[in-house]
C-alpha cells in the first residue's frame, strides 16, 4: 500500500512536508497566497488600515481589502521614487575625470574626482576626461609662398585643460579644433617657398602651427592645450612627384660638390699660406745672412785699412799671398812665375802624385804584412814627394841661370 492511500497505516501517513510531529498534527507545505495575505495586512496596519482581518460581514471585508491594496501600491510607489531619488543624488568622478555640473542648463560648478551629490531631475553633469592626451590627424594640399602645391600630413596632441570652456564655449570641440590647425597650417605654408617647406623648414613648420594653433584656441577659448604637432610627411602632388625628386637630387649633387670643393679649399689654402710663410721665412733669413756677411766684411775691410795704413808693403804682400793661397787651394795645376824671366812653368802637379803613388805600388814588396805594406807605402810617399820638390827645385834653378845667361850676353 502506498503512502498516502486511504485505509492505510494513521501512524505512518506522513508526506514529505510533515513538520516530523508524532499523533496526527501534520502540516502541508506553506502557502504562498498566505504569506502574501500576511504581507498585505502587515502594511495595512503599516498605514493605519485595521481592517480586513475582523470578524465584520462581507462587505466590510471587501472594502478593507481594496483600501489595503491602493495603500500597497501607494507605498511601492513611494519607495520606489525615494530609491530612484537617492540614486539620482549621488554620482562618481573617476580620477581622469573632472565634472561640470549644470543647474537648470547654467553653469553651477566643478567637481573633482570622487563621491559627489546633486539635486536629481535638476542638475545635469557631464563628464570631461582630462589627463588623457588626445590626438587627430590632418591631411590637405595648400599653396606654398612661389604659388606650388604641397601635400602635408600631420598630427595634434592636446588635452583639455579647462572642463567647463570646453563643454559650453564651442558645440563641437573637435571641429572647432580641425578648422583652426587647417587654418594656421596653410597660414604657415602660405608664408613659406616649396623648397623650405620640404627641407629645411620642415622641422620648424610643427613649431610654428603649435605657436599659431594655440593661440587660435585661446582666442576662441575652448580649453584645450596643445602639447606638440608633428609634421609627419611633406611631399609634392603625386603627378609631379618624379620631377620634384630630380630637382632635389640636383640640389644634392650641388651640395656634394660645395662640400668637396669646401674641403679641397681647406686643404689648399693652409699648405699655401703654409708654404708662403715659409718662402718668407726663408728670405729673411737670407736677408739677415747676407746683411750680417756684409757688415762683417765691412768690419774687416775697415781693420784691414788701419793695418795698411801703418805698414803698406808688408800688408799688401800678406794680402797677395793669402789671396793666391785661397785661389790655388781647389786647383791641381800650379803656374810659376820666374822672376826676370819671359816663360811660365806649369808644374801638373795631379799627373805628378798619380804617378807617384803607381811607383809607391810598385815598390811595395809581395809578402809583406798590412802593417809593414801602410808603413812602406807612407815612408814610399814622402821620398817621392821629396823627389818630385827636388825636380821642381831644379827646374826653376836650371830655368833662373838660362835667363841670367842670356841677360850676360
Amino acid at each position: 500500500m502506498a503512502w498516502n492511500e486511504p485505509g492505510g497505516n494513521r501512524n505512518n501517513d506522513r508526506d514529505p512536508w510533515s513538520s516530523g510531529n508524532r499523533g496526527g498534527n501534520d502540516q502541508g507545505p506553506p502557502d504562498l497566497d498566505e504569506a502574501l495575505k500576511k504581507g498585505l495586512d502587515k502594511l495595512n496596519r503599516l498605514f493605519g488600515n485595521k481592517g480586513g482581518s475582523g470578524g465584520s460581514g462581507g462587505s466590510g471585508s471587501s472594502g478593507g481589502q481594496g483600501g489595503g491594496g491602493f495603500g500597497l501600491i501607494l507605498a511601492v510607489v513611494g519607495l520606489l521614487v525615494f530609491g530612484f531619488l537617492a540614486w539620482q543624488s549621488v554620482y562618481i568622478v573617476d580620477e581622469r575625470e573632472n565634472g561640470v555640473v549644470l543647474r537648470f542648463g547654467e553653469y553651477h560648478k566643478t567637481t573633482m574626482p570622487g563621491l559627489n551629490f546633486k539635486i536629481p531631475l535638476l542638475d545635469d553633469v557631464r563628464m570631461v576626461t582630462v589627463t588623457d592626451v588626445r590626438s587627430f590627424r590632418s591631411t590637405g594640399h595648400m599653396l606654398t609662398e612661389d604659388e606650388n602645391i604641397v601635400s602635408v600630413n600631420l598630427s595634434v596632441q592636446y588635452r583639455v585643460e579647462e572642463p567647463k570652456n570646453f563643454v559650453l564655449n564651442v558645440r563641437s570641440p573637435s571641429t572647432t579644433l580641425q578648422y583652426a590647425t587647417d587654418s594656421a597650417l596653410r597660414h604657415e605654408v602660405g608664408s613659406s617657398t616649396l623648397h623650405g617647406v620640404l627641407t629645411e623648414r620642415r622641422a620648424e613648420l610643427g613649431q610654428l602651427v603649435e605657436k599659431r594653433l594655440q593661440r587660435f584656441l585661446n582666442t576662441y577659448t575652448v580649453g584645450m592645450q596643445i602639447l606638440r604637432v608633428n609634421v609627419e610627411s611633406t611631399q609634392p602632388p603625386e603627378p609631379v612627384q618624379e620631377a620634384f625628386r630630380d630637382v632635389q637630387r640636383a640640389r644634392e649633387d650641388m651640395q656634394r660638390f660645395v662640400d668637396q670643393a669646401e674641403q679641397y679649399r681647406n686643404r689648399v689654402v693652409p699648405e699655401a699660406r703654409g708654404q708662403a710663410e715659409r718662402i718668407r721665412e726663408e728670405a729673411k733669413a737670407y736677408r739677415d745672412k747676407v746683411v750680417e756677411a756684409a757688415q762683417g766684411e765691412t768690419a774687416r775691410f775697415l781693420d784691414v785699412l788701419g793695418v795698411y795704413e801703418q805698414a803698406p808693403e808688408i800688408t799688401a804682400r800678406r794680402l797677395y799671398i793669402d789671396t793666391m793661397q785661397q785661389v790655388l787651394t781647389g786647383t791641381s795645376k800650379v803656374v810659376v812665375d820666374i822672376e826676370k824671366g819671359n816663360n811660365l812653368m806649369m808644374l801638373p802637379l795631379d799627373q805628378m802624385m798619380k804617378g807617384g803613388a803607381r811607383a809607391m805600388a810598385d815598390d811595395a814588396p809581395g809578402g809583406s804584412s798590412s802593417g809593414d805594406t801602410q808603413h812602406q807605402g807612407i815612408g814610399s810617399t814622402n821620398d817621392r814627394i821629396d823627389r818630385i820638390s827636388d825636380q821642381v827645385i831644379d827646374r826653376i834653378r836650371d830655368q833662373q841661370n838660362s835667363n841670367s845667361g842670356r841677360e850676360r850676353r
